[in-house]
């Protein structure tokens, strides 16, 4: 072992100790200036390896280019309580500040890696290279019986050979043969190559050297005896904080599907509140006011391992289709965020844990890796304290220190945000800020609404551009779920139930198969998998000229107003006709696969599709046909009113029917069951309504309640398909039609007769 005055670059060679095959535990002394660290264990170790490290230098990973390097791993062998403490610190020094330590010698340069933030500093990374130099020997091979002497040398680089005038000394060399080896030092020349052939071996996974090895043979050549190889190296992807910028651009056709995927997030957290508001919030880096996009929930949050899981590029999918949970690929948090902005922070609380993660592209801008600061802490009741468990204190510290300076959250604001978990206990906060831009302006504008929890003018988040998607036949330039949020998210769930605000107001949601008028159920098979969807026309959408199929996965709306069979080739054709469809069971390949992009905003290419298209288009004309088709007089401007009309109750988040005739208008913006007309409990269930029936009302649209009353009282339930066309004409004009007057016959009175 060395003593502590070699330990610096200009130790001679002759006093270091090397590693061999033979070595079956090789130790390492690790020391920095001169005071020992600990004693270590190299697990793979190269060939001809110092025995004894000092480190020279400590710089930050962002100056080092590690391509190319090998790798071996160092764990501690202490042999004192002192050793294993010192091995501690030291690793939390060089985690924390994200630093690397160089251990320099003649020949090699030992890069030892910062741990990752879940290391338990057993088995730390050591990235090396040797010093490429050039050997000559003027000594010529003596032969021997059944022996060929083989020199093994690095190769020469330019800087070897234009910076020295000589070379250095004592080059290993190893002789080879079928029966035994033996090792001699041999002084090197100054002289090119001397020797021919030479054979080159391209470094392999596993290899032990960094650098490309050249076999030089002084006599006959002889396929050079390989060392078995320790144990593998595994290639570990880098992600450039530029992928950051890759991620959010799976979104870039529409901005609403960045904000899904993270209401999706809260729907699988069995969140029942979710609010998204975009309010000014003071930047001090920036200097100014700063608009933040904030998504909060009142779900069960996330551990630590959830987080950081989070946070992974992806994750392995489940190997079952869980029908009641969207989130699947393991991007959606990431492309969402990153979509919406630069910069944001995720602050999360469960029952027991409190976690703050920050993923940001102003914090990595310029670094050559990706750096993802996480916090945690242990949580009891009102106390809470930082989880050593998973992060060390410094860790933490470091952590915590990055996210006040490039985010606007410092201590207050953290504290001021994690305040409002105190009445929910549990929940996730996302703030998201250096929003996208819209050339000059931001690419979202925002409406706060009127004050009072008005109906008439509430608070919405709307698309700069108000540019419509394409979609084939649509010749509609009036679809406002494609720029207002708020009426996406009023149709984004088939059975809402989480209570959803924009901007403060609450938005009322809107089912769209019970909300239809000459509502039909057709039912078939595709592919062996049955397929139930649900046609009607909507007022609404044909005084917009809208039509189309609403396709739900999961519950989740992923393709809207999609026109299959005569509507893609007639503007006409199906106007206001709107279907909803659930297609799980069909888009589902088995073994956990689904047919599903992973921005859930569109199915892949596949032949399910193909055929629920092709079946689709089938339905919808035959209903088409057979409902709207035939020449029918009817009033001009009459309604089509839904065959029933539905209420949420703002409690239980069931769907209550209400009576026929009842004004819808009069409803308080927050029902609950107890309220008319419903005026019952939360725990009745809901009711169904079988297909194809249609509840009359006993006054027509228009009726003025203060007039005589109708001849007539109750109410008629009409099964639509023993219903004749005329008669359906018919009972249309009767239910839809304005209450006639009287035309006045004869002279204007202004008019006098001569």
């Amino acid at each position: 072992m060395l003593s502590d005055a070699d330990v610096d670059n200009k130790i001679p060679t002759q006093g270091l100790r090397y590693a061999d095959a033979s070595d079956s535990e090789y130790y390492i002394l690790l020391t920095k200036d001169k005071k020992p660290i600990c004693r270590t264990r190299c697990l793979n170790p190269p060939e001809h390896l110092p025995h004894h490290w000092n480190v020279n230098d400590i710089v930050p990973t962002s100056k080092i280019i590690l391509d190319g390097m090998s790798h071996c791993f160092l764990s501690p062998a202490p042999e004192c309580s002192r050793d294993h403490n010192e091995w501690r610190r030291f690793l939390i020094y060089l985690q924390g500040r994200d630093m690397v330590a160089i251990a320099k010698f003649k020949f090699w340069e030992f890069y030892i890696l910062p741990p990752d933030q879940t290391s338990n500093f057993t088995n730390i990374r050591v990235a090396y290279k040797m010093e490429k130099t050039r050997n000559a020997s003027n000594g010529r091979g003596h032969g021997e019986s059944g022996r060929s002497c083989q020199v093994v040398r690095p190769t020469a680089t330019k800087a070897n050979i234009n910076d020295s005038p000589t070379l250095p000394v004592n080059i290993v060399k190893e002789t080879v043969s079928r029966g035994n080896a033996c090792i001699q030092a041999r002084v090197s020349d100054t002289s090119e190559d001397n020797f021919s052939p030479v054979l080159k071996f391209s470094p392999v996974v596993g290899d032990r050297l960094s650098s490309e090895s050249t076999i030089e043979t002084c006599s006959r050549p002889e396929p050079r005896a390989v060392k078995q190889a320790g144990p593998l190296e595994k290639n570990f992807v880098r992600a450039d904080p530029s992928y950051l910028q890759t991620l959010g651009q799976a979104h870039s056709g529409w901005i609403f599907g960045a904000i899904a995927e993270l209401v999706d997030n809260s729907r699988d957290a069995k969140a029942t509140k979710l609010e998204i508001s975009i309010e000014s919030i003071y930047f001090k880096k920036a200097g100014k006011d700063i608009p933040m996009l904030s998504i909060i929930d009142d779900g069960h949050g996330m551990t630590h391992q959830d987080v950081v899981r989070m946070t992974y590029f992806g994750h392995k999918q489940p190997d079952a289709d869980d029908p009641n949970r969207i989130g699947r690929f393991g991007v959606g948090f990431k492309t969402g965020a990153m979509r919406l902005g630069k910069d944001a922070l995720v602050l999360t609380q469960t029952a027991d844990s409190r976690s703050i993660a920050f993923l940001s592209q102003s914090l990595n801008q310029g670094k050559d890796n990706l750096e993802i600061p996480i916090v945690s802490y242990y949580r009891k009741g009102q106390f809470m304290e930082l989880d050593t468990v998973v992060q060390s204190e410094a860790t933490a510290k470091y952590n915590l220190k990055s996210i006040k300076e490039f985010s606007p959250f410092n201590k207050y604001l953290i504290g001021e945000k994690a305040g409002l978990f105190q009445d929910k206990c549990t929940g996730t906060q996302i703030y998201i800020w250096n929003l996208d831009q819209w050339g000059s302006n931001y690419c979202l504008e925002w409406d706060n609404g009127l004050n009072g929890g008005s109906s008439f003018h509430q608070g919405d988040i709307l698309i700069r551009s108000r540019r419509i998607r394409s979609r084939p036949g649509q010749i509609s330039q009036k679809v406002p779920l494609d720029y207002s949020l708020r009426s996406y998210l009023e149709v984004i769930f088939l059975v809402p139930r989480m209570k959803i605000y924009v901007q403060g107001s609450l938005v009322r949601s809107r089912p769209l198969a019970k909300s239809l008028n000459k509502t039909c159920v057709e039912t078939g098979t595709i592919m062996g998998k049955s397929a139930h969807l649900t046609l009607g026309r909507c007022q609404l959408e044909w005084e917009q000229m809208n039509c189309g199929i609403f396709l739900y996965w999961h519950g989740r709306l992923i393709e809207a107003y999609k026109r299959v069979g005569g509507m893609i080739h007639n503007g006409d054709t199906g106007r206001g006709v709107i279907g909803v469809i659930d297609v799980s069971d069909l888009m589902d390949e088995g073994n956990g696969l689904v047919w599903v992009h992973n921005n859930k905003q569109g199915f892949l290419d596949c032949e399910p599709y193909a055929r629920l298209e092709e079946w689709l288009g089938k339905v919808a004309d035959e209903y088409w046909d057979n409902k709207f088709d035939s020449l029918n007089v009817v009033k001009d401007g009459a309604l089509y009113k839904p065959d029933q009309e539905w209420v949420q109750c703002n409690k239980c988040r069931k769907w209550r029917m209400l009576d026929p005739g009842f004004d819808t208008k009069s409803l308080p913006v927050e029902w609950f069951c107890y309220m008319k007309p419903f005026e019952g409990l939360c725990d009745l269930p809901e009711q169904k309504v079988d297909a194809g029936v249609v509840t009359v009302s006993a006054k027509r649209t228009g009726y003025d309640s203060r007039e005589n009353s109708l001849p007539f009282e109750g109410i008629a339930t009409i099964k639509v398909e023993d219903m004749s066309s005329d008669s359906i004409g018919l009972s249309r004009m009767a239910e839809d039609s304005s209450p006639l007057k009287r035309i006045r016959r004869g002279l204007p009175r202004a008019c006098k007769k001569v």
